[in-house]
């Protein structure tokens, strides 16, 4: 497997103890190329310790574990400024991309009201609607009709009616979870939550509660885990340009 932060080193090493044994001009070529690769791939390689790890004697390295406070507070501005800004906050509780809004008769969009369709069948379809025909039958039976229903054989007279009802009340349920007006309804509704400044400073607190949960080791191995593996190309190209300007240079000096 390539290893980006220890094959560029070796194959440095490799051209400078290759050049040991040719005779020149390949000796002269082959050692300025090996140094200079060996260069540029060493000490980027050392600038990428350095970035996570403190080196003992060398000033400013372990900089993310020394400036732990500063990066906290910069992800805390950085989700303030994309996060919890009232209209993005809005855009997150309904988990929908911005559209053009549903203009409904009678329901006046909110200067920060929220657009896109809003998902309310599963809240919706969970409801219980054998409870509801319960208390739909328990209305008939203490109405004026519950002597009536009781010549007919009461409540059982009625549980036949129970699955056409039932069907018929989660088809109503689901056209009203996609009903224009509804959807305009709740987005108001979810619009006026977003854009309050108590919701804004509940959020808040959450994430200081996070960040404060949160060492100087665990945002190092944080950071780590996202660019390291990419900073081991800064190692590659370092010897591979350190590499071709000794390459150059020793041309260069043979013919001139």
């Amino acid at each position: 497997m390539f290893d980006k932060h220890l094959t560029p080193n070796l194959v440095a090493l490799a051209l400078i103890l290759a050049s040991l044994v040719l005779p020149q001009p390949w000796h002269s070529l082959l050692m300025s190329t090996g140094l200079f690769a060996l260069s540029g791939a060493l000490t980027n390689w050392l600038a990428v310790h350095m970035l996570f790890e403190r080196v003992p004697g060398l000033y400013g390295s372990g900089v993310i574990t020394l400036h732990f406070e500063e990066f906290k507070s910069g992800i805390l501005r950085m989700v303030h400024d994309e996060l919890l800004s009232k209209d993005k906050v809005e855009r997150l509780l309904v988990n929908s991309p911005p559209s053009d809004s549903v203009n409904t008769p009678g329901v006046e969009k909110s200067p920060g009201g929220l657009s896109g369709a809003i998902d309310l069948e599963p809240m919706l379809t969970s409801i219980d609607l054998d409870a509801a025909y319960d208390q739909l039958v328990a209305t008939i039976v203490d109405s004026s009709f519950g002597s009536v229903l009781a010549m007919v054989g009461g409540e059982q007279a009625l549980q036949p009616l129970r699955e056409p009802f039932k069907k018929r009340m989660q088809g109503f349920l689901a056209d009203a979870a996609r009903s224009p007006r509804i959807q305009a309804l709740v987005g108001e509704q979810l619009s006026k939550a977003a854009s309050s400044e108590q919701f804004v400073n509940k959020l808040d607190k959450l994430l200081r509660a996070r960040l404060d949960e949160m060492t100087p080791e665990m945002v190092r191995d944080i950071m780590q885990r996202m660019i390291r593996n990419h900073l081991g190309w800064l190692i590659v190209w370092g010897g591979v340009f350190g590499g071709l300007i000794g390459l150059a240079v020793e041309l260069a000096g043979l013919l001139g």
